[in-house]
């Protein structure tokens, strides 16, 4: 009798999504075999019907009923063959979001669109509501079949190219904060939605503001419950946390790294491999991405076994001070060579880059402070602050006088 093991499963996984990408993907063209071009939303199609979109899902949603780490291991044979479209039960927060908490004629009807579209972007802060985010104010007005929505948001990473937005608006004024909101998917392709690119101290501009007026969203695009949005956010929340906490925000890493963490490379090309003070200090770096790369894991686990959600903001202030922490390494490696910047002074620019970057990671999804009182009140079981604003309708609060 043959026994099979993990590995051999494995392999012939392996072996059987290289024999589909030998069918169906043109590695050295990066584009279908057959096709004259890259077609992004026909190919995530191809991808989508095989099951390799989200593998990890079940059948019936479009999956395969995988591993987790067996969609790993495929996302990393595509990535070897240069072919997009898997991992999206990883990081396709939009469709992640629908699946857990949507009901089943919005499945049906819109995951397959989120799956082979472009990533949904998130319409959660407004200018008055950035860590408070109960406290938003966009209003979501019932009109026959469908909501008005009025408002603006504020920090919105790829609204230009999403079609979709997963949007947090108040839809009930009476009540307490946290309850009177809803959780929409929220067409961005419609008269009334106007984005303006924010300039980031990076050089890019991949936030953006959005002025909403106007715009419409049918009713049947809730995700959960009328009123009840706040629970589906938290949904969302957690695994951009998680998301954010295994180091999405990071530049992807060039070929010339490939296995060689990049503070190792530095230190070498700076005269400062042999130094026994940065030899210490990147070690405990390389320490800190472990033991965050194991603290996922158990958050993953802690989500899928019970529901928890608390670990998720463990991980991403862990990789907010992985994050600052290497990039004031990499400045220390280079000493006064790092107030040098441009394609002159290449490893210059990138810790500066760097260094900037990191702030992305302290302030999206939720900044470190609140992290740290996440992890407080939910891991430490401290006490939890006192609140004003407890049992009091958001329209009688203070600051909302005015709400109409």
């Amino acid at each position: 009798m043959t026994t099979i093991t993990q590995e051999s499963t494995n392999q012939a996984l392996q072996k059987a999504v290289n024999n589909w990408l030998d069918v169906h993907w043109d590695t050295a063209n990066r584009r279908p075999v057959n096709a004259t071009e890259y077609d992004e939303r026909s190919w995530l199609k191809q991808v989508l019907d095989a099951g390799y979109c989200v593998p990890s899902w079940p059948k019936k949603w479009f999956g395969l009923g995988l591993t987790m780490q067996q969609s790993v291991l495929i996302e990393r044979t595509f990535q070897a063959r240069k072919a997009p479209g898997t991992g999206r039960d990883r990081y396709h927060l939009g469709a992640i979001t629908l699946s857990k908490m949507g009901n089943t004629e919005l499945k049906r009807e819109m995951l397959p669109q989120l799956l082979t579209g472009p990533i949904c972007c998130l319409l959660y802060s407004e200018p008055n509501a950035g860590s408070d985010l109960a406290g938003v104010r966009t209003r979501a007005d019932l009109d026959g079949d469908s909501f008005v929505i009025n408002g603006q948001k504020v920090w919105t990473s790829d609204a230009v190219s999403a079609d979709y937005g997963m949007l947090l608006a108040r839809t009930d004024w009476d009540v307490p904060k946290h309850q009177g909101l809803t959780f929409f998917l929220f067409p961005m392709k419609q008269p009334g939605v106007e984005i303006r690119p924010i300039n980031q101290i990076t050089g890019e501009s991949k936030f953006n503001e959005i002025f909403i007026t106007d715009a419409r969203v049918p009713r049947r695009f809730v995700i959960g419950d009328l009123n009840e949005g706040w629970r589906s956010f938290q949904t969302a929340i957690a695994y951009e946390r998680l998301i954010m906490g295994q180091g999405i925000t990071e530049r992807k890493r060039g070929a010339a790294n490939e296995g060689v963490h990049p503070l190792i490379a530095l230190a070498e090309r700076t005269g400062h491999l042999d130094d026994p003070i940065f030899r210490q200090r990147i070690a405990q770096a390389i320490a800190y991405r472990e033991v965050n790369k194991l603290n996922n894991e158990r958050a993953k686990d802690e989500m899928q076994s019970s529901g928890g959600m608390s670990l998720m903001s463990l991980s991403k202030l862990a990789m907010s001070r992985i994050q600052h922490g290497e990039a004031a390494i990499a400045t220390d490696l280079l000493g006064a060579e790092a107030m040098l910047d441009g394609d002159s002074a290449l490893d210059s620019a990138n810790a500066n880059f760097d260094a900037a970057k990191a702030y992305m990671n302290s302030i999206g999804g939720g900044t470190d402070q609140i992290q740290r009182n996440i992890i407080a009140e939910k891991v430490l079981q401290l006490p939890k602050e006192l609140d004003a604003s407890k049992g009091v309708s958001f329209r009688d609060m203070k600051s909302n006088s005015s709400a109409s």
